[in-house]
């Protein structure tokens, strides 16, 4: 994987809200579910998520940094130096594994002076077990309807993971218990899980509500219709009144998220090209009742 700053487009100085920002902004335009037939999209997606996950954790991002783990979150394998410290009383380093020096740093820096390898095992003081955070993107459909969605940990292990229906975008969700482990007996941390909903090009929300755009005819708009719409639990007929215009909202009561519904917005579209029978149609027609839809604008 290529460096994770340059695939989110921020400074390597960046603050956890620019990264948070730069993740959003490019798992929406990303996401497959928004390019479909794009073959790379995935591709794209799962390398911005990836670098999401590591720059999100401030102590793997702080490793990273050091140059101790890589992109990929894999330990950086760094030759350690022999020394001497007096004629015939060499000292060497281990190229693997762990030192008692390295010991005492690990535990000095988890849990402060009280954790020293020395101390550890004199005080056996129990410590819950540290948050972990990672990021979710689902779909607007799955955000809405609900759904459980599996996520991949960088250590291999799995979590399923239930979106409540009406979930939004940002929000972050507990799974207690979940995160890092807990010493000596204390309770496992939790894990944090933030929500990204993916933008859907015929959906938008507005509370509980569902708004959508639906392109009509004239003819349709004029004459009345029925027509498929589109819905976050499936398609439904829904009848276009006589008359109808652009602007004009229809509700479909109970297709919304949890009690909301959903409004259905017409928009009235000219047939392309000529079209020379409606043009001389309309020279020759004159309404009932004249109006000016400009006037008042």
């Amino acid at each position: 994987m290529k460096d994770p700053y340059q695939i989110l487009g921020v400074e390597r100085t960046a603050d956890e809200a620019a990264i948070r920002a730069a993740y959003r902004k490019l798992a929406k335009k990303h996401h497959p579910d928004v390019n479909p037939g794009k073959k790379d999209a995935a591709d794209t997606f799962s390398a911005i998520s990836s670098a999401y996950e590591l720059l999100s954790d401030k102590d793997r991002r702080a490793r990273f940094d050091r140059g101790e783990i890589d992109a990929e979150g894999h330990e950086v394998h760094q030759q350690r130096p022999y020394y001497r410290d007096a004629p015939g009383h060499e000292r060497y380093e281990a190229s693997g594994g762990f030192s008692q020096e390295d010991l005492e740093a690990f535990f000095s820096q988890a849990f402060g002076q009280a954790g020293r390898r020395s101390d550890w095992g004199a005080t056996g003081r129990a410590m819950r077990g540290r948050d972990m955070q990672y990021s979710l993107t689902v779909s607007f459909i799955e955000a809405a309807t609900g759904v459980t969605r599996r996520l991949s940990l960088p250590d291999g292990k799995t979590l399923d993971v239930r979106i409540p229906p009406g979930t939004d975008d940002g929000h972050v969700l507990r799974l207690r218990g979940q995160g890092g482990p807990g010493y000596n007996g204390a309770p496992a941390g939790d894990a944090l899980i933030e929500i990204t909903v993916a933008p859907d090009p015929r959906f938008h929300r507005d509370g509980d509500d569902i708004v959508t755009d639906l392109p009509v005819t004239l003819q349709e708009a004029v004459l009345g219709a029925s027509l498929e719409v589109p819905t976050i639990h499936g398609p439904v007929k829904l009848a276009i009144p006589p008359g109808s215009g652009t602007g004009t909202r229809l509700r479909l009561r109970g297709r919304g998220i949890r009690q909301g519904h959903q409004f259905v917005q017409l928009q009235v579209v000219v047939p392309p090209g000529d079209e020379p029978e409606l043009a001389a149609f309309l020279k020759e027609w004159s309404p009932k009742r004249p109006f000016n839809p400009r006037e008042g604008s």
